[in-house]
């Protein structure tokens, strides 16, 4: 039975994901944020100054969900929220200095996770491994998006 399953694509995708989630969650638990809530410090550390909706879009959430994160990091003191200065109608969301440290060692944290995670492959074989990723993800953002892919381009 399970020979029937670890040929599959989706199977080996879920599970390669969940195990390297359990392993990133295990890596920061002492910092008590989760993998999502760093990522919300990723992208809100990256760019200039960003509304909470603006945040929501780069995260590919809604709003809704990134209200509760929003709420979690600032529960933290990792983040503040200020209305913005051209629109009082929008929270423009900014890391604290105790946000910008979490960030820091989270995302040490989360480069010795992904070392371990690939560990069993070649450098070579890692980096092919994330431009295939890089590749299927890109592909799927730009259906969602609506915008055809290359190949269809090609073939019009």
């Amino acid at each position: 039975m399970a020979d029937l399953l670890t040929s599959r694509l989706g199977y080996l995708l879920k599970h390669a994901q969940l195990n390297f989630a359990a392993s990133g969650a295990r890596a920061l638990e002492p910092l008590g944020i989760t993998g999502r809530q760093l990522a919300v410090l990723v992208v809100l550390d990256a760019a200039e100054p960003l509304s909470q909706l603006d945040a929501a879009r780069e995260l590919g959430v809604d709003r809704t969900t990134m209200v509760a994160l929003v709420d979690e990091l600032e529960a933290k003191d990792l983040v503040e929220r200020r209305r913005s200065p051209d629109d009082r109608r929008k929270n423009i969301v900014g890391l604290t200095a105790h946000g910008k440290k979490a960030l820091a060692e989270g995302e040490r944290l989360h480069k010795e996770t992904e070392k371990a995670f690939l560990a069993e492959l070649t450098p070579i074989e890692s980096e092919l491994f994330l431009r295939i990723l890089k590749k299927l993800a890109a592909d799927t953002a730009r259906e969602a998006d609506g915008e055809p892919d290359q190949d269809e381009n090609e073939n019009a």
